[in-house]
């Protein structure tokens, strides 16, 4: 037994070294194994999918290869085949109304999920009096606010009081840009667009310097062959389909209205006019992936397919590189950066095919007294946003004069036309 205890506890001692894990971990970073970059282009499909969304449209869509890659292009067969789709779905929600008819539709476009999202971003460069609206509403709010606690403490110092982040309701005007006719439903080319460009001859860059330093030509292979690949799956006819699923209006079309809000509660609607130029949004807002039989051609199912084999064997062929893998996960984290910024960053509606231009703010501390100035400049509307922001009604005095309001610039107009009629 002693001998045999002995021989144990002289073996543990020999195979006992603290050094071993430090000395792995050395080894890997200094120079990691080609498992590293496999494991690495499965992560992060998700935002290759949006990156794609934002760009995709043309014949050439700069989303850069990044380690996603692998893992959209997978996922994207079952969304071509199983879904009859490509493009996701909105990611922020919210109602298209229709001042006409008064049809009320739930969000499903992108485009318009976009564009609602990034309000806060382009309304200060495109329309700066909306920004200037909202500060004064809100400095408003904060003031009657303070005067109210000052009031419930008899005058003594109050309590502390928050500025508010909401206050009453803001609605702006904007048209549909006619003078951009030729942009309306194909993508811009902002800053979005041009980082693709600028990355993927970064990420060429990068991959020539093992083939100019040591001859190692594998890395600028695997790389240009992976911006080959990302272009082609970028450059689906589908990809513009889907983006924008709706009619065009044409010029002699009548005008349309359209109304955009988050719903009840929210600091902002828009109300978009559509004459003769601009999309059909109650058809936008459907969304692709609403329509009973979305259309997707049986050449773009067979292309997501053979382009998910070609990235299973790029992801094979570059577990052969092995020497100076140190490039290749440079390679694609570049890349993954600039998905990353694609994917979340702001844009203006005009880069997503809605080129809109500003054309009036209405906004008061109380929501009623907005929708009261909103149906004086465009009847009909006030009394659509009503139905949004208070869905238990209104006070059967405030609904007469809404509604009284809408009647007395209908009857206005009618004059005014029969009066250019008999001077004709």
């Amino acid at each position: 037994m002693a001998p045999l205890m002995g021989h144990l506890f002289a073996r543990q001692s020999s195979d006992f070294d603290l050094s071993e894990p430090l000395s792995s971990f050395s080894d890997e970073w200094s120079a990691p194994s080609n498992y590293a970059f496999t494991i690495l282009l499965l992560l992060g499909g998700d935002v290759v999918s949006r990156a794609l969304a934002q760009l995709a449209g043309g014949w050439y869509t700069p989303v850069a290869f990044s380690f996603g890659w692998v893992s959209y292009a997978t996922s994207a067969v079952n969304s071509a085949v199983g879904e009859m789709k490509l493009m996701p779905g909105s990611d922020t929600p919210c109602t298209v109304i229709n001042v006409s008819s008064g049809q009320s539709r739930s969000n499903g476009s992108w485009i318009l999920g976009r564009v609602m999202r990034d309000f806060e971003y382009w309304m200060k460069q495109d329309g700066p009096e909306v920004h200037k609206m909202v500060t004064e509403l809100r400095d408003n709010k904060f003031k009657w606010d303070l005067d109210q606690a000052k009031a419930k403490s008899s005058g003594m110092a109050p309590k502390k009081v928050e500025r508010p982040k909401l206050a009453g309701l803001v609605v702006s005007f904007w048209k549909v840009d006619e003078m951009k006719r030729s942009s309306v439903g194909k993508p811009g080319m902002d800053i979005l667009f041009w980082s693709g460009v600028v990355t993927s001859i970064v990420q060429l860059g990068v991959a020539a310097i093992p083939f100019g330093v040591y001859g190692d030509w594998g890395y600028f292979l695997v790389t240009a062959a992976a911006i080959i690949l990302c272009l082609l799956t970028g450059c689906q006819k589908q990809w513009k389909r889907e983006k924008w699923a709706c009619r065009i209006f044409e010029k002699g079309d009548k005008p349309r209205h359209y109304i955009m809000t988050r719903g009840n509660g929210a600091q902002h609607a828009l109300i978009i006019e559509c004459n003769g130029v601009g999309m059909n949004l109650e058809d936008l807002c459907t969304g692709f992936d609403n329509l009973d039989s979305p259309a997707i051609s049986v050449t773009t199912r067979f292309a997501m397919l053979g382009l998910a084999v070609l990235w299973v064997c790029l992801l094979i062929a570059s577990s052969a590189l092995t020497d100076h893998a140190w490039f290749l996960i440079a390679v694609g984290s570049i890349g993954m950066l600039q998905n990353i910024f694609v994917a979340g960053w702001s844009r203006k509606p005009e880069s997503l095919g809605l080129p809109l231009i500003f054309d009036g703010v209405i906004g008061h501390r109380k929501v009623i007294e907005t929708l009261y100035k909103v149906e004086e400049r465009l009847p009909n509307a006030g009394q659509r946003l009503a139905g949004e922001f208070f869905p238990a009604g209104l006070r059967s005095d405030e609904e007469d004069k809404l509604k009284g309001i809408g009647e007395k610039v209908k009857n206005r107009k009618e004059e005014h036309m029969t009066e250019n009629e008999k001077l004709k």
